[in-house]
């Protein structure tokens, strides 16, 4: 029964350190993605984009364990809830690392155009949800609530980033309609940020259930609402 035990516990504890691997991947993946494409290395980008193959590697094993792992052992109260917390935040991060490609995709193509000022702009939304991404990280490892708390309240951020940012690209494109081909990158950008985000935020409240056994009461807080962006038949959002 103790080797059982033990066994048990150390199956969940590589589960816990293969979802914190994974989230310092993807963590890594979106700082270096709106790096290049402020910095507008397209070389760093595509790092970024061949990266993303082992978070989704990752995903993919994690999962696999935690089938066998429920299959086998049935956990039950905080042991369910670590193995199933583990599977959602394994599929937010593999989605985080994702934009984080669709990110340094559009770092490639805007090299194309002449840089404009407000890429600055989004460079700070990446910024706030790089931040968002490692407090809940964080929290997760410290197996604390408070972090992933403040992430959850946060929410509302960068939705009024993205609502500005919006407007002002918009505004940019119809002043100087040479600027519509980065703008428009800029916005799936942008976008792609604020999804990240919404991510980060499902983190919080996973791991706010797994450390209490209790959701986060109340409605999730969000930004002025604003109409979707544009299709693009090329996008890989």
């Amino acid at each position: 029964m103790d080797h059982t035990v033990k066994a048990f516990s150390e199956e969940l504890e590589g589960l816990f350190s293969s979802v914190s691997r994974m989230g310092g991947m993807a963590e890594k993946a979106l700082i270096d993605a709106i790096r290049a494409m402020v910095t507008r290395d397209t070389k760093l980008a595509t790092t970024v984009i061949d990266g993303d193959r082992y978070i989704d590697d990752m995903q993919r094993d994690i999962e696999k364990r935690i089938m066998r792992l429920l299959a086998l052992r049935h956990p039950m109260a905080k042991d369910l809830r670590q193995t199933i917390a583990a599977l959602k935040l394994a599929a937010d991060i593999e989605r985080i690392g994702d934009l984080a490609r669709s990110i340094a995709k559009r770092a490639i193509t805007i090299v194309d155009h002449e840089p404009i000022a407000l890429v600055r702009s989004v460079e700070r939304m990446g910024k706030i949800a790089s931040a968002q991404l490692k407090q809940v990280l964080d929290a997760y490892n410290s197996h604390t609530v408070g972090g992933a708390i403040s992430v959850w309240f946060q929410d509302e951020e960068l939705d009024d980033h993205y609502a500005s940012l919006f407007r002002e690209l918009l505004t940019y494109m119809m002043e100087d309609p040479r600027k519509i081909g980065p703008a428009t990158h800029l916005l799936f950008v942008a976008k792609n940020i604020e999804r990240i985000g919404d991510h980060c935020t499902n983190m919080a409240e996973v791991i706010h259930f797994l450390e209490t056994g209790e959701e986060l009461v109340g409605e999730r807080p969000k930004g002025e609402p604003l109409g979707p962006i544009p299709t693009n038949p090329n996008s890989e959002d």
